[in-house]
């Protein structure tokens, strides 16, 4: 077989270097397609539970919320363990799959169990977290201001900011740490409830009865149409204390007879600060499973650098990491040693085999192999990083073409010696033949 290959070879000089040129083209392509990164991702295949309740302690929580969801996600096909964290006001599961299990049927068979959970009232459902992994956070983004007001400072990133880089592609979630979320909070007075013979569960309902907008249909006129509409829905702290509750006598009792209305926020559970002036914002950019960090990293800041002029006065987004950067750091570290490398191994065959056609040959090797190599990562899904590419080593990679070559020129400078006119063709094939098949084992030893 290996004799046959090499006779046909030579005899079809011109569709070998055309075959050649062809897989070269097709790297070149790969390569400019290839997945870039500074590390491989080798986090298996997780899916996040998370279920907030405010009003329970880490006890309850683990009873109530963690523990039938566990129960629940037991028995997953491919499913491989479950972790659990029960904290005050939080319970968090994370499902770990077998290697190569697709992260959306891991999803969807959660899902799928979640909607059989049934949780005590008054307890949000479950949701499972983004479809990212534990390296796919690429982009750090602070919001800073003026003013120092955290929660206008908070409100503008979860309403301006947020929604605007979550809408960039490549992005599974855009997190917010830091400032206080705004609530809109009714303090109710106990004492002033006594004295109005009122209940909390009436202030409550009489806050859910009394903000929402009611449609109440049409009224034909004049061959157009009047749409009847009930505005209720409140939308200030006013509006709020002005929400009747039941009357006295004739007098209404509203909620700010028996309650302080005011903006507040909710309970936090961390801070940030920035370049020692305070308290800031953080934000953090999350891409999906499997996509290009590099690109990922690129568009969010090509979106922030758009978002800024929007910004109140008085704040400012500055990007504190990007993936982008350790990237390209990364891959011009790897650039570097390959091309040092490959000018070193070309400069000791010319120096060596004493030959330059035979010395541009063997050299050939290096980039032909490179991109073969790229076409193959890219159809096995293998990105390009410090691992992949790092590791590369010329002088393997043209061991078996630096000894076919040099026994083709000592057999052809032997017969010339000797003053045989042999055809060059018969003398290379001669010479290839002697020594493929112990460089063949060489190449699958290594």
């Amino acid at each position: 077989m290996l004799n046959w290959i090499i006779d046909w070879s030579l005899r079809n000089r011109f569709l070998v270097i055309v075959g050649a040129l062809l897989f070269a083209g097709l790297g070149v392509v790969a390569l400019r397609q290839l997945d870039i990164d500074a590390f491989p991702d080798t986090t298996p295949a997780q899916v996040q539970v998370n279920t907030t309740a405010p009003a329970l302690s880490p006890e309850e929580t683990e009873r109530q919320i963690t523990f039938p969801i566990e129960q629940a996600l037991g028995g997953i096909p491919r499913l491989e363990n479950l972790r659990s964290i029960s904290k005050f006001g939080l319970s968090q599961v994370v499902a770990t799959f077998a290697d190569g299990t697709d992260v959306y049927f891991a999803r969807q068979q959660i899902a799928e169990r979640l909607s059989t959970v049934e949780l005590p009232a008054g307890l949000a459902r479950p949701q499972m977290g983004p479809i990212a992994t534990g390296l796919g956070e690429v982009f750090h983004y602070v919001l800073t201001s003026d003013s120092g007001d955290l929660t206008e400072l908070r409100t503008v990133h979860d309403w301006v900011v947020k929604p605007a880089l979550r809408a960039v592609p490549g992005v599974a979630e855009v997190n917010s740490w830091g400032g206080y979320e705004k609530q809109y909070q009714v303090r109710i007075d106990p004492d002033r409830l006594v004295k109005h013979a009122l209940t909390f569960d009436q202030v409550t309902e009489a806050l859910k009865a009394n903000n929402a907008n009611v449609g109440g249909g049409y009224i034909p006129r004049n061959g157009s149409t009047l749409l009847v509409h009930g505005l209720g829905r409140v939308g200030s702290i006013e509006e709020i204390g002005s929400i009747p509750i039941t009357a006295l006598d004739g007098v209404p009792i509203r909620v700010r007879d028996v309650a302080d209305v005011e903006v507040g926020h909710e309970i936090r559970r961390g801070a940030v600060t920035y370049d020692g002036k305070g308290e800031a914002v953080l934000g953090l950019g999350f891409m999906l499973m499997g996509e290009n960090s590099h690109d990922v990293t690129r568009r969010l800041r090509v979106k922030l650098d758009e978002i800024r002029p929007t910004l109140p006065a008085g704040i400012h987004a500055d990007v504190l990491y990007e993936r982008t950067d350790l990237v390209d750091h990364v891959i011009g570290t790897v650039k570097k040693n390959l091309l040092e490398g490959g000018l070193l191994v070309i400069a000791v065959l010319f120096i060596f085999l004493g030959n330059l056609r035979a010395g541009l040959i063997v050299a050939l090797a290096i980039p032909l192999s490179m991109l073969f190599a790229f076409d193959s990562m890219l159809r096995f899904g293998i990105a390009g990083s410090l691992l992949s590419l790092g590791a590369l080593d010329f002088g393997l990679v043209v061991d078996s073409s630096v000894i076919i070559v040099e026994n083709s020129v000592r057999r052809l400078g032997h017969d010339r010696e000797q003053g045989r006119h042999r055809p060059i063709i018969d003398v290379v094939r001669d010479a290839a033949v002697e020594v493929r098949r112990p460089t063949m084992f060489g190449e699958l030893i290594i």
